[in-house]
């Protein structure tokens, strides 16, 4: 049985598909004293991926994206190495708060996941590392949804922001966006932004976490923001562009010529 009583006041619903970057959100979160619960969905397959971007990209793209992602996980001893840097640097570890409620569910956009948000009855809701929320589940939710975002918006909306504002030599832009959801993908009015720089030994398997460490404050406060009825959105400025994983051959191509990795 769910005690949608305790706590009514700092409630917190983090929407996630595992992994280790919503896991230190969640610990960073529940250290403040926010009531946190996890909504656990299914993270999508690699073949449901790489359809969706085939109809909207073609084969060639989709199958060069796909391509990139199994080299990333070859190269996962290399990054679980920086990874451990990155968490004694920071004095964190992979584990949940055993305090912390985990929900499994198929899909954030599923009717299982808006029942449970009616019962638990969060003040805030915060997405990270998931998969687009629907304008007809947004629509049900009864409070702000907010995005953690490993980019700066619009420029970097979508996937892999930090690696591609390296490669489009805008290296200052090497950050992520705290954002209200809407029915878009990374459109949402801005709430906080935080840059950062990457060590020699980041790349994109690792520019994902180091943007989320460098955010964990900023999503704090946010969240903070919302339960306080507080947030204050802005628009985001200058050019917006939707990114995806590069292909595998842009990929080695621009490291072998500009060691961006």
């Amino acid at each position: 049985m769910i005690n949608a009583t305790e706590q009514p006041d700092r409630r917190v619903v983090v929407m996630a598909a595992g992994g280790l970057n919503p896991t230190l959100v969640v610990q960073h979160l529940a250290k403040t004293g926010m009531d946190v619960h996890v909504l656990l969905e299914n993270p999508e397959g690699k073949g449901e991926i790489t359809r969706r971007r085939a109809r909207k990209l073609g084969w060639i793209a989709a199958l060069g994206q796909l391509g990139t992602m199994i080299a990333a996980r070859l190269l996962r001893r290399l990054a679980d190495r920086r990874i451990a840097e990155l968490l004694s640097e920071h004095g964190l570890d992979r584990t949940l708060p055993e305090t912390v409620p985990i929900h499994p569910v198929t899909s954030i956009n599923a009717a299982e996941t808006a029942a449970l948000v009616e019962q638990l009855k969060p003040r805030a809701i915060l997405l990270v590392s998931t998969r687009l929320m629907s304008a007809r589940q947004l629509a049900t939710m009864p409070c702000p949804v907010i995005n953690l975002h490993a980019g700066i918006n619009p420029n970097y909306r979508g996937q892999m922001g930090g690696y591609w504002s390296l490669r489009e030599n805008d290296p200052q832009n090497f950050g992520a966006t705290l954002h209200l959801v809407d029915a878009g993908t990374d459109t949402g009015g801005t709430l906080y932004e935080v840059r950062t720089n990457p060590a020699p030994s980041d790349f994109i398997s690792t520019y994902p976490l180091l943007l989320t460490l460098a955010a964990l404050e900023i999503t704090r406060q946010s969240i903070d923001d919302a339960l306080s009825g507080r947030l204050a959105p802005i628009e985001p400025q200058g050019p917006s562009a939707l990114r995806f994983p590069p292909t595998l051959w842009s990929w080695i191509w621009c490291g072998l010529t500009r060691r961006i990795w």
